[in-house]
């Protein structure tokens, strides 16, 4: 392979949004590896502000069509803290409910969709129809459940409408959740531990690369935290949500119009591997075994790793939330009213854990109850100072690869991450061009 080496993956395939994988080596010297992102700014922060409390979780669930559950869940969290809005066990149950499905939901169609078509040598999962059709049918089967606790839970997948300030307009019936819990118990069981064993059976294609790094997620003392908890770092510690700017200290590079993020380290990681570092020992007995099957241990560094936490997560979600149901049911469901009456209005901060990573709102409301500032902080922003410094060193760990190669290691440890820059589709465009010298 020539010391001299310029690489531009225009649009990476496989990803949510608009991102380019730019490398540049000359006379054997890395210059440059950058992912680029080169999406339009989308000010939803300027949108919130003179905006009601009623409409906040509304317009920023809106900022993902993957993690609109996260956003709006995180949103009404700030709310509440700054209105002094109490919230009940059922909310709280109900919420944690609808996290666990969304989280399953995304690691599901990333992990299926987005990920194995590259241990399978195939350009996307459209090939794997006929060769994997009863894997796609499965895929398809548990996003299926994920959204219907959704649709069942919020009112809709997509967007929900029933979770407010205060808790929710409508709560579902008996019912509807043990039905919920029928299918948690007779397809999802069964299919996250067939998931299981497809990735184990595919997992040598899994690069074998390692980068330690700072690992941030949320942590609480009592359960594995995706709902609520402290800030952790597993350099730092614990610290409150009130801290968020501390953690993140954002920053402008020339080659993305999003912001950068640092904290203890040149960059950290935030995601499913990031929380399993943090938490393992907190997941379900189920999840546990999944991870041994998978070879997922206690503080891996491997970024590609990411994606095998992600399906050790569907496990634990799919187990916690038979076990919410089975206490919701036990407890018996109340038709509550919100609760909307502010008792005091100022600065609200609300942090929880969507697929990507940690999320972070934070709102100052005044006595009207409208919006003065909002802030937000997405999981993917947080990471793209971490992806570039894993190209850092991974590239010269496999210069002497054949091209493509080089391309597949970039475009996978991207991949890995499951960056959510925005919701597109596009087609790759790898351009080498060379210049030997004797």
């Amino acid at each position: 392979m020539s010391k001299n080496l310029d690489i531009n993956v225009h649009h990476l395939t496989r990803v949510e949004g608009h991102g380019n994988i730019v490398v540049n080596m000359r006379k054997g010297k890395l210059e440059r590896a950058e992912l680029e992102i080169v999406e339009a700014m989308r000010y939803f922060e300027a949108m919130l502000k003179g905006r009601s409390f009623h409409e906040a979780a509304i317009i920023t669930s809106r900022i993902c069509g993957i993690c609109s559950l996260g956003h709006q869940m995180t949103s009404l969290k700030a709310t509440e803290d700054a209105l002094g809005l109490e919230v009940s066990k059922q909310t709280i149950l109900l919420r944690k409910l609808l996290v666990n499905g969304a989280t399953l939901q995304s690691n599901v169609l990333h992990v299926y969709f987005l990920v194995a078509p590259d241990l399978l040598g195939a350009p996307s999962v459209f090939p794997l129809v006929p060769t994997h059709k009863e894997v796609i049918l499965r895929a398809l089967r548990m996003k299926r459940l994920a959204n219907d606790i959704g649709d069942v839970i919020s009112g809709r997948a997509v967007h929900p409408i029933t979770p407010v300030p205060g808790g929710f307009t409508k709560i579902p019936t008996i019912s509807e959740l043990k039905e919920i819990r029928r299918r948690l118990v007779e397809e999802g069981l069964p299919d996250v531990k067939e998931t299981v064993e497809t990735i184990k059976a595919i997992a040598d294609g899994i690069p074998n690369f390692v980068r330690e790094t700072e690992y941030i997620s949320l942590k609480d003392k009592n359960e594995y935290a995706l709902y609520d908890g402290d800030i952790y770092s597993s350099d730092t510690g614990a610290t409150a949500v009130t801290n968020y700017r501390d953690m993140t200290n954002e920053f402008v590079v020339p080659h993305s119009t999003s912001k950068h993020a640092k904290h203890n380290r040149e960059s950290y990681m935030v995601g499913a591997l990031a929380r399993w570092n943090n938490n393992h020992d907190q997941m379900t007995d189920l999840s546990l075994v999944a991870a041994e099957q998978l070879g997922l241990t206690p503080k891996n560094y491997n970024p590609y790793m990411n994606n095998v936490a992600q399906v050790v997560e569907c496990a634990h979600c799919i187990e916690d939330s038979i076990n919410i149901i089975d206490e919701l049911l036990a407890d018996g469901l109340k038709d509550e009213k919100p609760n909307q009456k502010p008792t005091k209005y100022g600065i609200g901060f609300g942090a929880t854990e969507v697929p990507r990573g940690i999320l972070y709102h934070e709102y100052e409301y005044d006595r009207r109850g409208n919006i003065i500032n909002a802030n937000c902080i997405i999981p993917t922003g947080q990471n793209l100072a971490n992806i570039d410094e894993d190209m850092k060193k991974l590239i010269p760990e496999i210069i002497s690869k054949p091209k493509d190669d080089i391309v597949k290691h970039l475009e996978m440890l991207v991949r890995a991450y499951d960056p959510c820059i925005s919701c597109s589709v596009h087609f790759l465009n790898v351009e080498f061009i060379e210049d030997d010298e004797d």
